[in-house]
């Protein structure tokens, strides 16, 4: 369906998370990879879903001027969040260890937002999904940092691959928002999104 929509439209997905990339291919539409450096900071005084929000339009900026009329930008961002904090990637395999540690045998929130931007609109939502984690042994969270590749992934997991197999006891929103695309919602604003084309 959406394929025959944007068939006269060139998709831009601004993510290099392959995870992001695979989900976006489950919804039958072709696009290409593209994205620009951008330093994620944001107010301290955002919170929750208010980061994703600024970020993925702040991903979205970074093409400001550069798209053509026939162009939709895909822009997103995913964190973790628990107690008041926003837990992104880990910046070492210490600090992924200490934020499994932290999330062990506890529920948090995970929040992704998407921006849609074309020349002439821009659209941004975001969705919030509970994860319940079983507790984890320090044996479990060490084979999980070792073997696996936590540094790329909000909250040092993923729900995809053998922590969320082991540990997620359970959800409460959306599975894929959690991989980092909201798909129910994406295709929602891709149903109803309208491109201007230069014929």
């Amino acid at each position: 369906m959406l394929a025959q929509k944007f068939k006269d439209t060139r998709i831009i997905l601004g993510s290099q998370s392959p995870r992001r990339q695979e989900l976006l291919k489950g919804l039958d539409i072709a696009f290409t990879v593209e994205t620009r450096p951008v330093l994620e900071v944001y107010d301290e005084q955002l919170v929750a879903g208010e980061i994703t929000t600024y970020l993925a339009t702040l991903k979205a900026t970074a093409f400001k001027g550069d798209l053509a009329v026939d162009q939709l930008l895909i822009t997103s961002d995913t964190i973790v969040w628990q107690h008041g904090k926003a837990l992104e990637k880990p910046s070492s395999a210490a600090h992924a260890k200490s934020m499994l540690e932290r999330l062990s045998g506890t529920s948090h929130q995970v929040y992704t937002s998407v921006c849609f931007t074309s020349t002439t609109q821009q659209q941004c939502i975001t969705d919030c999904t509970t994860v319940h984690i079983k507790p984890l042994n320090s044996a479990e969270i060490d084979y999980y940092v070792t073997n696996y590749k936590p540094m790329d992934k909000a909250g040092a997991y993923g729900v995809q691959d053998w922590l969320g197999y082991i540990a997620v006891d359970k959800l409460e929103g959306c599975y894929y928002n959690v991989m980092g695309l909201p798909l129910p919602k994406v295709y929602d604003v891709l149903k109803g999104f309208s491109i201007m084309h230069n014929d």
